[in-house]
């Protein structure tokens, strides 16, 4: 888990991360998901050497993170707290509610081979290394 430094007062709360200090590599890549409809899904794929962090900046959602040995499900919910995926994790995030918003920072450009999408494939990769 990656927790953001939040300042709160009775206007409200910011959260801030810096690269490299809060976010642990430089980022190269900023993208959301929103608008997800009712029973749909993002995600359900691991990366070969990208690095990830996803905040909830919106409503909540549900991410299942699985190393290939085991997985967890967290229940994203505070912008100020982030998942950190590493290579080689693969990760769903499904129960979105109506205002779910996810902010997801790489370490990588986009490079569709980098990801891996076929759960088996993924398997045998987490028992070569």
């Amino acid at each position: 888990m990656v927790q953001l430094p939040r300042i709160s007062d009775e206007r409200g709360s910011l959260a801030f991360g810096e690269a490299e200090r809060h976010i642990p590599f430089p980022v190269r890549r900023v993208f959301w998901t929103y608008g997800i409809r009712d029973g749909n899904q993002r995600g359900d794929h691991a990366h070969r050497t990208c690095r990830m962090v996803l905040f909830p900046i919106g409503g909540s959602f549900d991410i299942e993170v699985d190393d290939g040995c085991s997985k967890v499900v967290l229940h994203m919910d505070d912008p100020s707290l982030g998942v950190y995926i590493p290579p080689l994790v693969w990760c769903r995030l499904t129960r979105f509610t109506p205002d779910a918003a996810c902010i997801s920072l790489a370490s990588e450009e986009y490079r569709s081979e980098d990801y891996i999408h076929d759960y088996e494939e993924f398997k045998a990769l987490v028992i070569e290394h």
